[in-house]
């Protein structure tokens, strides 16, 4: 059945299906539609305008073509022994062994280079918070001698003013004083 199966498919392969089509472009019935092959019959079955039917006769394969079709048996398979089993089962523990050892070597500069990072990180935090604390006692600092120093500034003036403020008064007693001995 395989075989006819195949050399069906290579006798189609081989056919020209032109005449075909073209009878279905051209309705008018042909006397010879029936085509002969070596191994192959084709056969009209019904004709109509709409389209053909055929009937495609296959007849027996030729010594040539088993030889041709047959295919060859497929090798066979040497015994397997305990010992090569087990070299087997070795190669395979070994394999295991080795990925997990690969995936634990993994995992580990994983977990080193987290850990990298995070030290990185803390390392950076706490130099950014000692720069800043130092930016805010030195700014308050600042900010404390101005403070002072406008405070000084004030009470030097207020000092001024209260001298100026005396000199005047003690001016005009004297000024009275004169002026009433004059």
């Amino acid at each position: 059945m395989e075989k006819t199966a195949t050399a069906y498919k290579e006798k189609l392969k081989e056919l020209s299906f032109l005449p075909l089509i073209c009878s279905c472009f051209y309705p008018q019935r042909r006397s010879s539609i029936s085509c002969d092959f070596e191994d192959m019959e084709v056969k009209p079955i019904n004709t109509r305008v709409t389209g053909q039917a055929f009937e495609v006769i296959l007849k027996s394969p030729s010594p040539v073509s088993d030889a041709v079709h047959s295919l060859p048996s497929p090798p066979k398979k040497r015994d397997v022994s305990l010992e090569d089993i087990q070299k087997k089962l070795e190669a395979a523990e070994d394999r295991r062994k080795s990925q997990e050892a690969e995936a634990l070597r993994s995992l580990q500069e994983k977990r080193d280079r987290e850990r990298d990072v995070l030290l990185k990180a803390m390392e950076e935090n706490s130099s950014f918070s000692k720069v800043t604390e130092e930016k805010l006692t030195l700014k308050m600092e600042q900010s404390k001698e101005n403070r002072e120093a406008y405070l000084s500034a004030i009470m030097e003036r207020q000092q001024e003013k209260e001298r100026h403020a005396m000199d005047v008064r003690r001016n005009k007693q004297l000024m009275l004083v004169l002026s009433e001995k004059s």
